[in-house]
């Protein structure tokens, strides 16, 4: 008992320590429990632990997560990408896997070995790439669009590869696989197409079970109002499935994701992909760690020069690929960059198709301990890739952009962002007789708006020579409509600070954004979300029996005691320099919402006094308005 506990601690130790670490330099989770197992791969070997036993049991996170995988796959969003999908993400699968088997016979394989090869080292790493992009910004570019598509068809893709890999197995480390014949088998003995039946009956059961007795049973167990019974039921369901694909010898990773996909549409998906998430990220972090404490160090040192040809091999044959298919697809020259650079490498799912196909004697062990360094090794590169796009590509860029678009008009105001947001502010500014010019980064939105005979601007208005060449020098007004905060906030500490005479109109995604964007210099900012919330909130209260006129008052007041919060608020998060845990600032909100909920307890008109309270306790707003001049009207909400 206590060497397990120990082992759990040290697991556990590992990953919380190594993971935060590696996600604060923009290297992802992934990469952080890589890093955890390599860290205590010599205390394993000291406590003389099987990594390979562990790894096994952990592989069961690779079966959860692709249920998850399904559930997440809602066939009408899938029709509307399916160009992308299979023009982009089928082409990059296909055709890498075809570049890298034709590399592996060159180099002397056989073509089931090669075959197998070019599956590992087709699929990029998900969890890498998506961080990565949210964090940049760069998730609504083109690229960052055409990126999602190939990781999302990657993701479907896996269940195919697992299920026709073993038709590769060549009788590599048959004398490794005896003990298998053991196993518990319901086809065992049989013919090839006896075999193929009960392979067939087994999904078709699964979809069956799926579609017409997992609603009953699950409002079966509601009724009992436990819900650790329901996480039981729900682990249950996937081991179970798990169990008969494993049992009809296929794939429980594809059972799982088939069961995943029948149940995409059901009112229980939410639920059960809120039970099930927890086990599938320990599971997954178990078996990243497993993979990192397995490294074949001495084969790194032995083989160091071929390792590092090998991945260097690998980004720039799949980079190719990726640039070939960008060209074909017509992205523009800087999309065509990341989307070739960013999913460059290999991935996580590389390592659960090696474990696979060693298991199953597809690949020789020396061959899978090599592509493991590859896999990790260009993983372990990609925030390299991206730090050589944003600091290289993209300067040298700037001035063929598309050659973003000339701008020849001599606006009165510009548009930053031509989104759900911007385009409402065009067409009212418009109503009103002002005619604006819109700058926007996705070109092919820019090209659907020009077919319907709207005018835009392709060009990054983060750039300050774009801004420059659409007229900002002469421009009354700039509304910053990008929902991408950390470049809105860039654009306008650049504007404030360089064309002081332009009045900015900011979209803030939260209240912290409000305050990021009120330090760069922005004193009109309206929070995307706000009005429809403050909507919302009156018909609750309407709903519930508030008579309207007095619904009206209390959202009035809710709104201009929100403001006065504002207010107060910003100048303190501006002194602890936008740390929204520092205790100046904790304080101060803590002070504020217990003033707040002295008013509610007392009863009577709840909302619309707190300013009058805030200025009888010092805090007074008018006079930080006429300080700052911080003053946002309601009209901005």
């Amino acid at each position: 008992m206590t060497d397990v506990l120990m082992l759990a601690f040290v697991f556990l130790v590992a990953g919380v320590a190594s993971v935060p670490i590696a996600t604060r330099f923009g290297l992802g989770s992934v990469l952080g429990y890589l890093i955890a197992g390599v860290l205590i791969s010599p205390l394993l070997g000291l406590m003389a632990v099987d990594v390979e036993s562990i790894q096994h049991f952990a592989e069961f996170g690779i079966v959860m997560m692709l249920f998850l995988v399904g559930l997440e796959l809602d066939p009408a969003k899938l029709w509307d990408m399916r160009a992308r999908l299979l023009g982009l993400g089928g082409g990059q699968v296909v055709l890498t896997m075809l570049a890298v088997t034709g590399a592996a016979m060159a180099l002397g394989q056989t073509w089931q070995v090669g075959l197998a090869i070019g599956a590992v080292l087709a699929l990029s790493s998900t969890a890498i790439v998506l961080q990565t992009l949210n964090e940049k910004g760069l998730m609504r570019s083109d690229g960052g669009q055409s990126m999602f598509s190939v990781l999302l068809m990657q993701d479907i893709a896996v269940i195919p590869m697992l299920a026709l890999l073993p038709l590769l197995a060549t009788g590599i480390g048959a004398e490794q696989a005896a003990d298998a014949t053991h196993d518990l088998s319901l086809v065992a003995g049989l013919s090839g197409w006896q075999t193929a039946l009960v392979n067939a009956l087994a999904v078709i059961a699964v979809i069956v079970v799926g579609y017409t007795l997992t609603g009953p049973v699950f409002r079966f167990i509601a009724k009992a109002d436990l819900r650790e019974l329901f996480v039981a039921a729900a682990l249950m369901m996937v081991v179970g499935i798990a169990l008969l694909m494993t049992l009809v010898g296929l794939s429980p990773a594809l059972g799982t994701f088939i069961a995943g996909v029948v149940l995409a549409g059901s009112d229980w998906r939410h639920e059960l992909e809120a039970d099930i998430d927890p086990f599938r990220g320990l599971l997954l972090g178990l078996f990243f760690m497993t993979v990192g404490a397995g490294i074949n160090f001495a084969l790194l040192a032995d083989q160091a020069v071929v390792v590092i040809a090998l991945t260097l091999g690998l980004l720039l044959l799949k980079g190719a690929v990726l640039w070939v298919l960008a060209l074909a697809f017509r992205l523009e020259r800087t999309d065509r960059w990341l989307f070739a650079l960013g999913l460059a490498q290999a991935g996580e799912f590389g390592f659960v198709l090696l474990s696979f196909v060693t298991a199953g004697r597809i690949l020789p062990q020396d061959i899978a301990d090599t592509l493991l360094l590859v896999v990790t090794l260009s993983m372990l590169l990609t925030p390299a890739l991206f730090i050589l796009y944003e600091r290289v590509i993209l300067p040298r860029a700037d001035q063929d952009l598309r050659a973003a678009d000339t701008v020849d008009e001599a606006p009165q105001v510009i548009i930053a962002g031509h989104g759900r947001f911007g385009g409402v502010v065009k067409r009212i500014l418009e109503g009103g007789g002002i005619h604006p010019v819109v700058i926007d980064y996705s070109a092919r939105q820019l090209d659907m708006l020009r077919v319907f005979g709207m005018r835009a601007y392709f060009g990054d208005a983060s750039r300050p020579e774009m801004l420059e060449a659409a007229g900002i020098r002469d421009a009354r007004m700039l509304v910053v409509a990008i929902d991408d905060r950390d470049s809105a906030t860039r654009i306008v500490a650049h504007v404030h600070e360089n064309y002081p005479h332009v009045h900015i109109v900011a979209r803030a995604r939260d209240r912290h954004h409000v305050y990021e964007l009120y330090a760069a210099g922005c004193r009109d900012i309206i929070r995307e979300t706000f009005d429809s919330a403050v909507r919302t909130g009156r018909s609750a209260l309407v709903a519930m029996g508030t008579a309207p006129e007095t619904a009206d008052r209390m959202t009035s007041g809710y709104v201009d005691d929100d403001r006065a919060l504002l207010i107060a608020m910003a100048p303190v998060f501006q002194q602890v320099a936008g740390n929204p845990m520092a205790t100046e600032y904790v304080e101060k909100t803590r002070a504020l919402r217990a003033l707040q909920d002295q008013i509610f307890a007392e009863g009577g008109a709840s909302f619309g006094q707190l300013k009058s309270r805030m200025a009888a306790r010092g805090d007074d707003v008018d006079e930080i308005v006429r300080t700052t001049g911080m003053a946002l009207q309601p009209r901005d909400e």
